[in-house]
């Protein structure tokens, strides 16, 4: 589809038929047909107006909430892993910063500034478009808590800035007006008094808890009303327990790691048998957290 695709007035990186596994934390999935990586909001505008709107478009941050298919994604994925990474500090505590800004640097630096508000945003392993999508959190901090405004862009190419209530935000969900995708915010945040949250002390909080340096995706369902998916996971014995190279973490109930070279698919028979798992032996319905992106692997 994308084959002959040649953009005019870009500035970006094009590239055709990249495999997407090393822009994942899972580290699995299949190619990209096309694949772009704006040098700034201008260039990603101008680049959205010519692509035909019959083509798929998708994006990804850090790649640390999605789970992409072995058959890959069809048409153009935008990558802001290393783009669209600059924020700005204003006066009154507001920063602004772009969507491909890493959630845990935005944390450290606001926390350099002396502001407090973000600093779960250390334990947050995305980049603030991805966490404007999800209305991302930890350590009892939501992203939407302290959002202003935003900007946002559409399929044509065309930015317009909006303010939460034109959202309908809840735990771990984000509903735009219009088919969009962020890419910048702004956040009101405090200067610090009394005492001060330390990075250190919530990531090491982190390390205790969660199989850091193993290939996961962090959490993969949403915290059911009421209950922990963690702990819904344990009672139904399902620690340790593995489909292919995808293993349920002994660490975290809630996180699956690619323990042995997994596939996708290997992951998401492992999500699907844990769903069904806790629904049949507690009678509730987990619902996931990541994103499964693309195309089933055709034998």
């Amino acid at each position: 589809m994308m084959a002959n695709f040649q953009p005019p007035n870009t500035r970006g990186k094009l590239e055709f038929n990249v495999s997407l596994a090393r822009y994942n934390t899972w580290g699995v999935g299949g190619e990209a047909e096309c694949v772009f990586r704006p040098i700034d909001i201008e260039d990603l505008s101008q680049f959205l107006a010519t692509i035909d709107s019959q083509v798929p478009v998708t994006w990804l941050g850090l790649g640390s909430n999605v789970l992409i298919r072995d058959g890959g994604i069809s048409g153009v994925v935008i990558i802001t892993q290393g783009c669209l990474n600059q924020f700005e500090f204003k006066e009154h505590g507001v920063v602004s910063a772009q969507a491909g800004v890493p959630c845990a640097k935005l944390a450290r630096a606001t926390a350099g500034k002396q502001l407090t508000g973000i600093e779960f945003m250390a334990g947050i392993p995305g980049t603030v478009g991805g966490a404007l999508a999800m209305n991302a959190g930890a350590f009892g901090g939501q992203t939407w808590d302290y959002v202003t405004s935003v900007q946002a862009i559409n399929r044509a190419g065309e930015i317009r800035t909006r303010l939460p209530s034109e959202y309908q935000i809840a735990y771990r969900t984000v509903t735009s007006p219009e088919p969009e995708w962020f890419v910048s915010a702004q956040f009101k945040l405090q200067e610090r008094t009394g005492k001060i949250v330390s990075i250190k002390e919530l990531l090491q909080q982190r390390a205790d808890t969660q199989p850091i340096g193993k290939k996961n995706c962090g959490s993969v369902f949403k915290n059911p009303p009421g209950h922990h998916a963690a702990k819904l996971i344990e009672q139904c014995h399902l620690k340790g327990h593995a489909i292919g190279g995808a293993r349920i973490s002994s660490k975290h109930a809630n996180f699956i790691i690619n323990d042995a070279d997994a596939s996708a698919a290997d992951i998401e028979k492992l999500i699907s048998y844990t769903k069904n798992t806790v629904l049949e032996r507690c009678g509730i319905e987990l619902m996931p957290e990541v994103k499964i992106l693309g195309n089933a692997k055709t034998i």
